[in-house]
C-alpha cells in the first residue's frame, strides 16, 4: 500500500479526527466548498438553460437563419414574394450542417369579434412546416393540419385568446388590406389550438395559418412564398453557416440570422456567459481560501506528527503530499454535497417549476433549467485540480519545519 495513503486513511478513520481543534474548521472548509458548488451549478443549469430556451423560442418563429426578398429588408410580413424554385429548396445540399429548409409567408391583418379586435401578424405555413417547437407550446387543442387541401385551421396565441376571449374550436372573421383595393377582405378560421411560448414579443402578434391562404390574400403564384426559414443542426456555428448560407444563394436574394435580427436581445444572453465565467472564479477562490486555512490548520494541529516522520527519514515532499491527500478527501467530501444539494435543487426546479419568472422581462415564464453533465464534470473536476493547485503553496511550510522543534512542539 502506497505509505503516504496508509497515513491519510489512519487520520481519517481515527476517532479523535472529528473531536480535533481543526474539527470545526474543516467543517467549514467543506460547507464553503459545497456552497460554492451548489452556486456553480446553478449558474451554469440557468444562464445555459435560458440562453436554449430564447434561442429556441426565436427560432420557432423565425427559423435560424431568413432567406428573403432584399426588398422586404427587417418587415414582419413578406413585401416581395420569391419563388419555391430554388437550388436549396426543399434541400439545402450545397451546405453542410443544414437540417431543415420551409418556405412561409405572412401578411399584416385584424381579428375581429362582436366585442373587440387585434391586430396580428399572420403566417402562412405549408406541408414542410417544423412544429417541433409548436408541440412545446401548445395548451389546448391540436396543431393544425396544412399537408393536404387548403383548410380553414389556425393556432393562435394564449394571449390573443385571452384577450379576445376566444376558445378552441371558435370561428373568427379576420381582415385584411391589399394594395390593389380600398376595402378590406375577410376571411373566417377555425381555431384548432391555442399555444403559449412565453415571449410576448410573439405572442402578442402572430396567428399561424396556411400559406395557401396568404398567397390567395396576395395574388400570388402556387410557387411564391414570402421567404425560407433555415435550420441549422449546431447553433454555435450560426454565424459561419449564415455566411455559407449567403454565398450560396442567389444574388437578389439577402440572408440574415436571427443574432443579426435580434441582435439586442443575443446581446444580453451573451452577458450570461461573463457572468458565469464571474460566479465560476469567485467560488472556486473562496473555496481555495477555505481550503488554504484548514489546511494550515492541520499542519498545526499534526506539527509533532511531521516532526517524528522526518525524524524517521521521511522526505519533505512524501510529508507534503500527506496533507495533499487529506485535502483532497475533504474537498471531495464537498463535491460530494454540493452535487447532491445543487442537482437536487436543479431537478425540482426542472420537473416541477417551482420558480416563476415574467415573460416581459425574461422571455420564459419561469426559471429553465439545463442539465448537461458537460458542465457538471468540468465544475467537479475544474474544482478539485484549482483548489489542490492552490494547496500546493501553502504545503511548502512543511519542508520549513524543524524534526528536533517539532517533537518539543505542544
Amino acid at each position: 500500500m502506497n505509505f503516504e495513503y496508509f497515513i491519510v486513511k489512519r487520520l481519517i478513520s481515527a476517532k479523535g479526527y472529528k473531536s480535533s481543534i481543526s474539527a470545526p474548521i474543516i467543517k467549514i472548509a467543506i460547507t464553503a466548498i459545497a456552497i460554492g458548488v451548489v452556486m456553480m451549478l446553478v449558474s451554469f443549469a440557468t444562464g445555459l438553460g435560458l440562453q436554449e430556451k430564447i434561442r429556441d423560442k426565436i427560432a420557432a418563429f423565425n427559423g435560424h437563419i431568413s432567406i428573403s426578398s432584399y426588398d422586404n429588408n427587417s418587415s414582419k410580413v413578406s413585401l416581395t414574394p420569391v419563388s419555391t424554385d430554388q437550388d436549396f429548396y426543399p434541400e439545402f445540399t450545397s451546405v453542410e450542417g443544414i437540417d431543415h429548409v420551409q418556405a412561409v409567408a405572412s401578411t399584416f391583418g385584424v381579428i375581429r369579434t362582436e366585442e373587440d379586435f387585434e391586430g396580428i401578424v399572420a403566417k402562412g405555413v405549408g406541408a414542410d412546416y417544423k412544429w417541433d417547437y409548436f408541440e412545446e407550446f401548445l395548451t389546448q387543442g391540436r396543431l393544425p393540419s396544412y399537408s393536404e387541401n387548403l383548410n380553414n385551421e389556425i393556432l393562435i396565441s394564449e394571449y390573443l385568446a385571452n384577450r379576445l376571449k376566444l376558445k378552441n374550436g371558435d370561428r373568427v372573421a379576420t381582415y385584411f388590406m391589399r394594395d390593389d383595393s380600398d376595402l378590406p377582405l375577410q376571411r373566417s378560421f377555425e381555431i384548432v389550438g391555442i399555444y403559449e411560448s412565453g415571449f410576448q414579443e410573439f405572442d402578442e402578434l402572430y396567428m399561424l395559418t396556411d400559406i395557401r391562404q396568404i398567397q390567395r390574400i396576395n395574388r400570388w403564384e402556387e410557387d411564391e412564398i414570402g421567404n425560407f426559414e433555415v435550420f441549422v443542426e449546431d447553433f454555435d456555428e450560426l454565424d459561419s453557416k449564415g455566411n455559407e448560407v449567403y454565398e450560396n444563394t442567389g444574388s437578389f436574394l439577402d440572408t440574415q440570422t436571427i443574432s443579426q435580427k435580434y441582435y439586442s436581445i443575443f446581446e444580453w444572453l451573451s452577458l450570461f456567459d461573463f457572468n458565469m465565467a464571474l460566479i465560476l472564479g469567485i467560488m472556486i477562490l473562496v473555496s481555495g481560501i477555505n481550503m488554504i486555512t484548514a489546511l494550515l490548520v492541520l499542519i498545526l494541529e499534526r506539527t509533532q506528527m511531521i516532526g517524528m516522520l522526518k525524524g524517521l527519514g521521511a522526505a519533505d515532499w512524501s510529508i507534503r503530499k500527506i496533507f495533499l491527500y487529506n485535502a483532497a478527501y475533504l474537498i471531495v467530501l464537498g463535491l460530494f454535497w454540493g452535487n447532491l444539494i445543487g442537482i437536487g435543487l436543479l431537478a425540482l426546479q426542472k420537473y416541477f417549476k417551482l420558480i416563476p419568472l415574467d415573460p416581459r422581462t425574461y422571455y420564459v415564464t419561469e426559471v429553465p433549467i439545463y442539465l448537461s453533465w458537460d458542465y457538471i464534470l468540468l465544475v467537479n473536476i475544474g474544482t478539485l485540480i484549482l483548489c489542490m493547485l492552490m494547496l500546493l503553496i501553502p504545503s511548502v511550510i512543511i519542508s520549513k519545519i524543524s524534526p528536533v522543534k517539532a517533537i518539543k512542539f505542544d
